[in-house]
Protein backbone atom coordinates (compact mmCIF):
# COMPACT_ATOMS: atom_id res chain seq x y z
CA UNK A 1 0.00 0.00 0.00
CA UNK A 2 1.38 3.40 -0.94
CA UNK A 3 1.02 6.01 1.79
CA UNK A 4 2.07 9.62 2.21
CA UNK A 5 3.24 11.19 5.45
CA UNK A 6 0.95 14.01 6.59
CA UNK A 7 3.88 16.04 7.94
CA UNK A 8 6.59 15.87 5.26
CA UNK A 9 4.68 14.47 2.22
CA UNK A 10 7.18 11.61 1.87
CA UNK A 11 5.72 8.65 0.02
CA UNK A 12 6.40 5.19 1.41
CA UNK A 13 5.19 1.66 0.93
CA UNK A 14 3.76 -0.36 3.82
CA UNK A 15 2.70 -4.01 3.68
CA UNK A 16 -0.95 -4.48 2.70
CA UNK A 17 -1.53 -6.95 5.52
CA UNK A 18 -0.10 -4.75 8.30
CA UNK A 19 -2.42 -3.46 11.06
CA UNK A 20 -1.56 0.12 10.11
CA UNK A 21 -2.63 -0.42 6.48
CA UNK A 22 -5.89 -1.98 7.64
CA UNK A 23 -6.52 0.95 9.97
CA UNK A 24 -5.98 3.45 7.14
CA UNK A 25 -8.19 1.50 4.71
CA UNK A 26 -11.10 0.99 7.11
CA UNK A 27 -11.06 4.40 8.78
CA UNK A 28 -9.94 7.18 6.43
CA UNK A 29 -9.70 9.63 9.33
CA UNK A 30 -6.56 7.76 10.47
CA UNK A 31 -3.52 9.26 8.80
CA UNK A 32 0.00 7.96 8.19
CA UNK A 33 3.11 9.55 9.70
CA UNK A 34 6.58 8.35 8.74
CA UNK A 35 8.93 7.06 11.44
CA UNK A 36 11.22 10.11 11.24
CA UNK A 37 8.38 12.57 11.81
CA UNK A 38 6.94 10.40 14.59
CA UNK A 39 10.31 10.22 16.35
CA UNK A 40 10.90 13.96 15.93
CA UNK A 41 7.52 14.81 17.49
CA UNK A 42 8.13 12.37 20.36
CA UNK A 43 11.53 13.93 21.00
CA UNK A 44 10.17 17.50 20.98
CA UNK A 45 7.32 16.50 23.30
CA UNK A 46 9.77 14.93 25.74
CA UNK A 47 11.83 18.14 25.68
CA UNK A 48 8.74 20.23 26.45
CA UNK A 49 7.78 17.90 29.29
CA UNK A 50 11.28 18.24 30.76
CA UNK A 51 10.94 22.04 31.01
CA UNK A 52 8.16 21.72 33.57
CA UNK A 53 6.05 24.39 31.87
CA UNK A 54 4.21 21.92 29.64
CA UNK A 55 1.51 19.73 31.16
CA UNK A 56 0.70 16.61 29.19
CA UNK A 57 -2.96 15.87 29.84
CA UNK A 58 -4.49 12.56 28.98
CA UNK A 59 -8.24 12.10 29.22
CA UNK A 60 -8.03 8.69 30.91
CA UNK A 61 -5.69 9.92 33.67
CA UNK A 62 -7.56 13.15 34.32
CA UNK A 63 -10.92 11.38 34.69
CA UNK A 64 -9.41 8.97 37.24
CA UNK A 65 -7.87 11.82 39.27
CA UNK A 66 -11.17 13.67 39.61
CA UNK A 67 -12.82 10.91 41.66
Amino acid sequence: MHVRCVMCDREEEIPDDSPEAKRIRNRPIHTYMCRECHDRIAEKTAERLATGKFIFRRSSESSEEEF
